[in-house]
């Protein structure tokens, strides 16, 4: 997420993964990429995906209880212009919204949401 991104994109792809290392192995094998560790507030581990020079995902390790039960996938983001106005409309639009907005320092503010159907996505109003 090198730029602003428009409305109503995905604009980054995360990988949940118990295993980071394996996990990286794997990719760098296969597709080449290359980690640079991100620091997060609470102390967990964060890998941006590299191709190249180029950010192209990250990968989040799924540590604790709150994870019980979450097998390992692939998590999309969609970048959206307001993000506490576009999630303060999800339940009347008949979605859930399972982790309130909050912001990540030098990327943005982040919601959680279930759509009507009930597929999961991040939204985010990207700040860079």
């Amino acid at each position: 997420m090198d730029s602003q991104p428009a409305h109503g994109i995905f604009v980054w792809n995360e990988l949940n993964t118990r295993n980071i290392e394996a996990a990286k192995t794997f990719y760098a094998t296969t597709l080449g990429w290359s980690y640079e560790p991100m620091p997060i507030e609470d102390g967990s581990a964060y890998c941006i995906i590299k191709m190249g020079d180029t950010r192209v995902g990250g990968i989040f390790v799924l540590a604790g209880p709150e994870f019980d039960g979450i097998p390992d996938h692939w998590f999309s983001y969609i970048a959206v212009d307001d993000v506490d106005a576009r999630v303060g409309a999800v339940e009347s639009a008949g979605g859930t919204v399972l982790r309130p907005v909050f912001e990540v320092p030098g990327v943005g503010r982040i919601g959680i949401v279930r759509d009507s159907v009930g597929a999961v996505a991040g939204w985010i109003t990207p700040r860079m």
